[in-house]
């Protein structure tokens, strides 16, 4: 059974770092997709980051240059590096997964849905 494990979530004012971490169990899969959403409230969920099992990366345009996604495949820990962070980042936060790595980017993610999801964690930033 696929676990996804959310963590470092936190309130923050704005304009600083917080990092989140997602740690995963009972995924074997040696291709993969996996990656960081966010849902604000009143708001539709959408997909931030990326990252593929070959290490490349792909993100959302507001979060590009601020936001930093990377693996640590020894651990199963999925990272999420968030910087400059500003109030429209207000949301909680969730760690996704499939196997396969096609499509392992944001705008391609309907077409291509994760299959394991975390619970979330969330991230307050004050203004």
């Amino acid at each position: 059974q696929v676990q996804l494990v959310e963590s470092g979530g936190g309130s923050v004012q704005a304009g600083g770092s917080l990092r989140l971490s997602c740690t995963a169990s009972g995924f074997t899969d040696n291709e993969y997709c996996m990656g960081w959403f966010r849902q604000a409230a009143g708001k539709e969920r959408e997909a931030v980051a990326t990252i593929d099992s070959d290490g490349w990366t792909t993100y959302v345009d507001s979060v590009k240059g601020r936001f930093t996604v990377s693996k640590d495949n020894a651990n199963n820990t999925l990272w999420l590096l968030m910087s400059s962070l500003k109030a429209e980042d207000t949301a909680a936060y969730y760690c996704a997964a499939r196997g396969g790595n096609t499509w392992c980017r944001p705008s391609a993610l309907d077409y291509y849905p994760m299959q394991f999801w975390g619970k979330g964690t969330p991230v307050i930033i004050s203004s």
